[in-house]
């Protein structure tokens, strides 16, 4: 039973799809607007860090003052390797708001399309 993540070309959201056989793969339909139109991406892999390895990239000054906080990019790019350093999965909402972050996206009603997680 296998979970693909797709791009979908018509609204540019990103979706994690489950199909319950390898036979139905083909039939793919964007939840967000469901267009059929979908581009296959490389799902993100999961990683264990130790506890450790967090502490050090909080207790690190060199993590915090190189950031440009004025630069929305430079704020995504720090906010993807804390993720990281915790070893936390950020999800796939989560990690398309960074993106949209990181390509000049302005920072007000951004979370506006995920919900009330934002």
């Amino acid at each position: 039973m296998p979970i693909y993540e797709y791009n979908c070309n018509a609204c540019g959201r990103r979706a994690q799809i489950f199909f319950r056989s390898f036979s139905a793969v083909g039939e793919a339909r964007c939840p967000h607007c469901k267009s059929s139109d979908l581009g296959r991406v490389v799902s993100r892999v999961a990683y264990v860090h130790s506890e450790s390895s967090y502490q050090d990239f909080l207790s690190d000054p060199a993590s915090f003052e190189s950031v440009d906080y004025e630069d929305p990019k430079a704020v995504a790019q720090w906010a993807q390797k804390m993720g990281e350093a915790a070893g936390v999965d950020i999800g796939p909402d989560y990690q398309q708001m960074m993106e949209n972050l990181g390509d000049g996206a302005a920072p007000e009603g951004l979370g506006a399309d995920f919900g009330d997680d934002f």
